[in-house]
Formats: C-alpha cells, structure tokens, sequence
C-alpha cells in the first residue's frame, strides 16, 4: 500500500465552503451486529432490509471513486462489519488500490478470530476493537447479549496478526463504567496497544438510560487517569477526531473523543458512507447524498458516482450541535452511522 497513481497526484477537489480538505472515508459495510450495546441501538433494532444495502461491488466503486480524488484513509465500520457476507472480497478490494495509506477496520472483536490474518494479508493497517468493560456481567449489561472472553480473545488474534496498530475504543458512562478507566488503560499498555475514550454521543433513541445522566467527559477521564499516568500531550493523529497522550516511558497512546466537550468540527476531514448508500456530510446532521441512486443508474460509468461526491462538497456543515438534555438529535442510531 502507500502507492501514488498519477491520477493521485492531481489537487484533491473535495474541499469544503469552509476550507476543509476530505481525506478520509467511512464506510459502514452493514447496520447488522452480533451484539446490541445500550448506547448504540436499541434493543428491539429494526435492520435495513438487505435488498437496501449497497452490494460489495457497489461499496467498491463508491471507495475506489474516493481514494481516485485524494482521499488516503478508509476505514470499514458496522454494525459489525465482519458479519456481512462475503466481506473479505471487499477487504482485498480496496486494500489494493494505489493511493490509500491507512485501512482500518472498527469491529466488536468477536470474530477476529476467524478473520484478523486474512485481514491482514488484505492490506488492512490497523484494527480498532470495541471494549468498554473488562468485567463480564458489567460487559453484557452493556451490550445486552455479549461474552467478553469472545472480544478478548479477539483482541489476541489482532495482536498476533502483526496489524501496524491494534486500538481500542471504550465509551464511558458514569456509575457503568467509569470506575475502570485506569484498568482498561492497564490493559491496553501491558499488550503495547492504544486506546480512545469516547464520550457517548445522542443518535438515536436506545430505550436503556438519560444520556445526561451518565454522561462522563473527557476531562474527567483525563482527571481520573492522573493519579496513575503521568499522561504528555502529543500532537500525534491517526487522521481521526482523537486528542492523544503519551504515557512515559510506554508506547502506548491514551485518545479522547469528545464530541461534547472538545468539539472537533473546526478541522473535519471526514465524511460516511451508510450500508444503505447515503453519504452523510457530519456525524451529527443529516446532510447527505443519495449515492445508492447514482451508483445504480450509471452501472458502467463512475463519473456521475464522482461528481456527485464533489458536489456533496457544497452542503457539508459546519458542525454538529449535539445536546445531552434534549432528544437524540437524530433517528440514526450509531449502528446506521457506522461510528
């Protein structure tokens, strides 16, 4: 991977009314999971029918189309992606093209198994793994139906695989969680892994709990780190929304993502692409693109496909506006979103 195609070397054109050059996609692959975390969908999910998705040779195209205009990160994203059928063909797709530098997957872990060194051998750089709890009953409570031992043994076939980087990923709810924050950065520092906190974020309506009641920032994640860590901001990116810190004498990085407390609007570079095919412009709004339409009435010719996505240009937002004592801004659920 890392290769450049003179098609590559041109200026990107996605670049916004605000300035802000796209470089980096999402993907979400499907709205499908194997588990059914309170702070992502509820518990009764309706799914998209499958007949509504994007197929693999269609999600091809939309990303190809992308890497073709200056984008040099993808990331594959869920639902759980690994439970899409045939998902590896996609995989060894896109982890083929001239011009993407960084292909990333996001996954609960329970099939890494299976799928971490294949993934690998398909170009896939680094893989995030969701892991909000090491305990568990507090670990099923989050996710309804979950067994840890699956995502833990998930997390050892990622670090055997040889991934450039492994993560993981944990949403903190207060009087859930947030009493193993130090534990779960133990965890991450002992396999020489990185890990992200993320402040949940109001998409959708979950039926579990007041996301304002059990809304943990990022500040008082740092807070309560300090007593354990001597933490040293760092100016490091994975090309994400992620604020990072160095532990001394460790390699590994301690992220926070903080759509509440430390909005990251100003330098988006970021947009998604649903399962169904509408290309969402800001995580928390619902500009978007019907790219499924445009794909599917020009089967042989992708220069409508890449228009359209340079248009889509002009409608991107400036930001979100997310509240915690409103409603959910949005009906996405954070399964349809793809994180």
């Amino acid at each position: 991977m890392n290769r450049e195609s003179p098609e590559n070397q041109t200026q990107s054109p996605l670049v916004d009314r605000f300035d802000r050059q796209v470089n980096y996609l999402r993907i979400s692959v499907t709205d499908r999971c194997d588990l059914r975390c309170v702070y992502c969908m509820s518990e009764d999910m309706q799914f998209v029918p499958r007949s509504q998705l994007l197929t693999l040779e269609e999600l091809y195209r939309v990303g190809k189309s992308f890497v073709d205009m200056g984008v040099r990160k993808i990331r594959i994203t869920g639902g759980e992606p690994l439970t899409r059928r045939g998902i590896m063909q996609l995989f060894e797709a896109l982890g083929g093209l001239d011009g993407l530098e960084d292909f990333t997957l996001t996954t609960n872990g329970t099939l890494l198994g299976r799928y971490a060194k294949a993934l690998q051998k398909a170009g896939v750089t680094r893989v995030n793994i969701s892991l909000d709890s090491l305990q568990q009953e507090r670990f099923k409570r989050i996710t309804r139906i979950g067994d840890v031992k699956r995502t833990l043994a998930g997390i050892d076939a990622a670090l055997e695989a040889g991934f450039k980087r492994v993560k993981i990923n944990s949403v903190i709810m207060k009087h859930r969680n947030h009493d193993e924050i130090p534990a779960l950065v133990a965890f991450a520092e002992q396999r020489g892994m990185d890990i992200s906190f993320i402040e949940e974020m109001p998409l959708g309506e979950t039926g579990d709990h007041d996301r304002g009641e059990l809304y943990y920032s990022s500040q008082e994640v740092l807070h309560d780190l300090q007593p354990h860590y001597d933490l040293i901001a760092t100016t490091e990116s994975t090309g994400g929304p992620a604020r990072y810190y160095r532990i001394n004498d460790s390699d590994t990085r301690v992220g926070f993502i903080s759509p509440h407390s430390h909005n990251f609007c100003d330098h988006c570079n970021r947009v998604r692409l649903t399962a169904e095919g509408r290309l969402l412009l800001c995580l928390g709004q619902e500009h978007s693109v019907d790219l499924r339409r445009v794909v599917r009435a020009n089967p042989l010719d992708d220069e409508p496909l890449r228009q359209a996505i340079i248009d889509s240009m002009a409608i991107k937002p400036k930001g979100h506006e997310f509240d915690l004592n409103a409603k959910p801004v949005l009906f996405r659920h954070m399964n349809v979103t793809g994180g």
